[in-house]
């Protein structure tokens, strides 16, 4: 499997996604006042995941650093 490159995410692509997912961790549901946002790849670059919009969520600061680069089936894609 070849990893993707790390690019940085625009920052009209961060707004695009966190307006999407309502400013809620697509995880446990916390919202950006109650916590801060990452966006996150849904399947890890490192397993081959893509840059595309698709393969972005929002999670928590939490949720994300939980779910490191592994593939959880709690974190799936809800968009295609």
């Amino acid at each position: 499997m070849t990893k993707t490159p790390r690019i940085p995410i625009p920052p009209e692509v961060r707004k695009y996604v966190y307006q999407r997912d309502n400013y809620q961790c697509r995880s446990c549901g916390k919202t950006a006042t109650e916590t801060s946002l990452n966006i996150d790849h849904i399947i890890p670059l490192a397993k081959g995941g893509s840059n595309d919009i698709s393969n972005l969520q929002t999670l928590c600061q939490t949720c994300n650093q939980r779910k490191k680069h592994d593939l959880d089936p709690r974190f799936k894609r809800h968009f295609t």
